[in-house]
Order: C-alpha cells, then sequence, then structure tokens
C-alpha cells in the first residue's frame, strides 16, 4: 500500500481506530516515502502524530529526512523525554543539525533530558556544536569503528560484531586502525574478513590515510572522497588524534547544497534556505528583491549612458538598431567566462593566484569569440544591404562600427567575466555572487560606450 493512501485525509479515524494497522503498514515503507507525504501533506500536529505510532529507530530515520519548519514543529508537540529519546537515535552529524534548530528554550530541555539518559549524546552534539556548520567538524560523525593495531583478525572481526550491534555505527566498511587515541591506519572490512585469523591487522592496514582537520571546508571534504575515491575521509586534529569521520552520504548532501546555492546565485538572487514549496512567498520576495533591485539600478547607468551619447543617436539613427546586439553580445560573453571560472574555483582547478593565466586565456578567447560573432554581423549587414537596401549609402561605415565594436565588447565581456569571480573570491565573498545578470548588467553600460566611441572614430565627417 502506497504511504500517501495510507495517511488520507481521514487520518484522525485512521489514527483512533486503527493505530496498529498503520503502525506496521508503515514499519514497511522507506523513511524517505514517509517524510515527503508528512512534509507535503499534514500539520506538523497530524505529523508528530503518525511519527509516534513507529519504532524509536524508524522515527528517527523519518525525523532527519523532514525540513527544518517541520521538524520543530513537531517536537514541540512531544514532551522533552519522548524528543530526547529520538534524537538519541539519530546520527550524531544530523542530531546536532536539529539542535541547533529549535529554539533556545526547547534547546535547553531536550539536552538537559539527554544528558540524563543518554549522556554520550549530549556530549557528542556539544562537541560537534563547537564546529562550523560549513566544516568537517560540523558534518562529521563519531559513531565509527575503531580498532587497535595488534589486534588479531579473528579477534577484530568479533569486536566488530560487537561494536556493530551496540553502537550501531553509519560505517562499518572502513576501519580505523587507532593507538593510544592516534590514527595510524585504515583497515577495509574485505580485507580483515580475507585476512589470517591469527595476523595481527597491522599487517593488513593502508598506513597513508587520507584525512582533514575539523576545520576544513565542506566543499573541500566533498573534493578529496571524489579525488580518493573513498566511501569515507576521517577527521584528525593536529595531533592526530581521531576526532570522527565524514562519510559519503553526507557528502553528497554537501554537493548537492552546493550545487543548489551556486544555481541560485548564478540567477542573481539570494539562496533559498529550504525547498521552494515550502519558502514563504514573503522569504521568497525578500530574497529576490535585493539583487534585482540592485540590477535595475545597474541597468539605470545604461539609460544613462544612451543619454549620453542622444545627440549621436539623433543624427545616426541606424547606430541604434545595433545597440540590442551589441550589449548582449558583450553580456553573454560574459556570462559564459564567469559561469566557466565560478565552476573551476568550485572543482578546485583554479586558485586565485591562477587569474594572470586565466586573464592570457581569455584575452585570446575573446578576441577569437569577437572575430566570430563580428564576421557573422558584417556579413549579416551586408546581405540586407544588397537585398533590401535598408542601411543607406554609409553602410560600410555602419559595417565596420558594428564589427570592431563586437570584438572590443566580446573582448571586453568576457575578461571582466573571467576576472570578476577573482576580486570577489579576494574581497573575501563567494564566487557565484558573479551572477550571469550581474556580469550582463555591468558590460552593457560598458559596452554602449566602446560602440559609439567606435562609431565615432570610424564615421566622423559622414553620418557624424
Amino acid at each position: 500500500m502506497r504511504v500517501s493512501k495510507l495517511l488520507t485525509p481521514d487520518l484522525k479515524t485512521t489514527l483512533e481506530e486503527e493505530p496498529d494497522q498503520l503502525s506496521e503498514a508503515l514499519s514497511e515503507v522507506h523513511p524517505q516515502d514517509i517524510a515527503n507525504v508528512l512534509s507535503e501533506e499534514l500539520p506538523p500536529a497530524q505529523a508528530a502524530d503518525v511519527l509516534s505510532r513507529m519504532s524509536v529507530s524508524q522515527g528517527a530515520e523519518v525525523l532527519e529526512r523532514l525540513p527544518e519548519e517541520l521538524r520543530v514543529g513537531m517536537l514541540e508537540q512531544w514532551t522533552a523525554e519522548a524528543s530526547a529519546e529520538l534524537l538519541s537515535e539519530m546520527a550524531p552529524d544530523d542530531r546536532v543539525d536539529l539542535v541547533n534548530e529549535l529554539p533556545k528554550s526547547l534547546r535547553e530541555s531536550i539536552l538537559t533530558e539527554l544528558r540524563k539518559t543518554e549522556p554520550e549524546a549530549a556530549e557528542s552534539v556539544r562537541m560537534l556544536g563547537s564546529y562550523g556548520a560549513d566544516t568537517a567538524g560540523g558534518i562529521m560523525t563519531t559513531e565509527y569503528i575503531a580498532l587497535g593495531p595488534g589486534m588479531s583478525c579473528e579477534k577484530a572481526i568479533a569486536e566488530v560484531r560487537r561494536m556493530a550491534r551496540e553502537r550501531k555505527p553509519e560505517l562499518i566498511y572502513s576501519l580505523y586502525v587507532v593507538e593510544g587515541g592516534k590514527l595510524v591506519g585504515v583497515l577495509s572490512l574485505r580485507d580483515l574478513i580475507l585476512g589470517e585469523p591469527g595476523a595481527p591487522i597491522a599487517i593488513y592496514m593502508t598506513e597513508n590515510v587520507v584525512s582533514v582537520g575539523p576545520d576544513t571546508d565542506q566543499e573541500e571534504v566533498a573534493r578529496k572522497i571524489a579525488k580518493y575515491d573513498i566511501s569515507a575521509v576521517p577527521v584528525v586534529d593536529s595531533d592526530v588524534q581521531l576526532l570522527g569521520v565524514v562519510t559519503v552520504d553526507d557528502v553528497v548532501d554537501v554537493v548537492i547544497e552546493a550545487a543548489n546555492e551556486d544555481i541560485q546565485k548564478g540567477g542573481g538572487m539570494e539562496a533559498l534556505d529550504m525547498p521552494y514549496l515550502n519558502t514563504s512567498l514573503g522569504s521568497m520576495v525578500k530574497k529576490r528583491a535585493g539583487w534585482l533591485a540592485a540590477l535595475f539600478i545597474g541597468e539605470m547607468l545604461t539609460a544613462s549612458a544612451m543619454g549620453h551619447y542622444e545627440a549621436e543617436i539623433a543624427r545616426a539613427v541606424v547606430l541604434a538598431l545595433f545597440v540590442p546586439l551589441i550589449i548582449s553580445s558583450g553580456g553573454n560573453s560574459g556570462s559564459q567566462a564567469s559561469t566557466l571560472v565560478i565552476r573551476a574555483m568550485a572543482l578546485g582547478e583554479v586558485r586565485v593566484g591562477d587569474y594572470l593565466r586565466i586573464m592570457r586565456r581569455e584575452f585570446v578567447a575573446g578576441l577569437l569569440l569577437g572575430l566570430i560573432l563580428a564576421t557573422i554581423g558584417a556579413c549579416r549587414i551586408l546581405l540586407w544591404q544588397a537585398m533590401f537596401h535598408t542601411y543607406g549609402q554609409h553602410y560600410v561605415g555602419v559595417t565596420v562600427t558594428v564589427a570592431l565594436s563586437l570584438v572590443g565588447v566580446v573582448m571586453w565581456g568576457t575578461l571582466a567575466g573571467s576576472m570578476l569571480p577573482f576580486l570577489i573570491r579576494r574581497m573575501g565573498f563567494d564566487p557565484a555572487s558573479a551572477s550571469a545578470p550581474f556580469v550582463a548588467t555591468l558590460v552593457d553600460v560598458s559596452g554602449l560606450v566602446i560602440y559609439f566611441s567606435v562609431a565615432q572614430y570610424v564615421m566622423r565627417g559622414t553620418l557624424l
């Protein structure tokens, strides 16, 4: 039975008359599917009632997957004891994220109860909460399996079984070898199982372990996991003490979050904190209005530039026909360049110190792209002149003006678009803020100046 049919509009009747049937049926449904229905179709009070009918372990899994506002609303429906019981079953990194979302009074009451019943869980909240939310320490889990280097393979397998039953760690395929709390190696479960029963695990472990510090940015952690093709990366302090592990499922969340944020910023707006349909209209307008207003003010400069060249336009109206062509070409080339550079920065392919190399490459690319567009533009003008006599007796000057302007504007747009992310990074901001609309607005004004400056030089004594 589909979960959407289980949670019918007449949910109250179902809960009162057939609670056991609902609980049994939900136990066969994936937690993500339950979370989808709870977040999309039910208010917090009813969602909390449904969650209370599940086992604690399943309820914790569902709670981890719910949107922030709904999770907080549901916890407000329960006692501190019930909330603490659910939190104790959550993964440490998800648990601390949820605790940080709660209002202060609710957070303190739940943590107080958690300290009484599950002191280890409360301690993990305290430790993980001391790191930044966007760092390796903030997304790591403290539930991992650590073994001593002198332990035999046979005893190690027995220890893995015991710890897996008791602690239910997120990761058992990678086993960490520690001595005196320091990370000395990593061992795969496969190598452990295939090892000689009486042999020490030290002879099978890999000593050169890829690791990160607790303050490493989460996106850098994601790049390391992708680069070395590993399922998890240990987090160690300056003394190589093992603090926790960042698993690949957390990295996937980081990548999706970063991609969403960059796409939204690339569209000329602030990143949304919640899914689109869960974001209130007021918040949506607030996120978009600031950038939209800034871009609008920027476009006012374009109108001012047009006004400055009003006399030239009055004498040579034909020039006005090509204004959209010129400024859009510059904006498009700039948007392309900024997008390529921002992506290269995000993937770690380009650093701030590489700006001179990028400038040389984009200068040549802009020149070639400008020549291509200039050729197309010139052919179009000459063809229309031959067919329709559109541009009058001075069509050669118009052709040269448009061609030279396209080369200049595209080169400038490419250079500006490629250098802007470096400037923004140098100022300490996110390069994704160098969005396509922002670059286009910047290039629009300068494109007009280039176009009419070229026109004044080429067509002096004829139309101007």
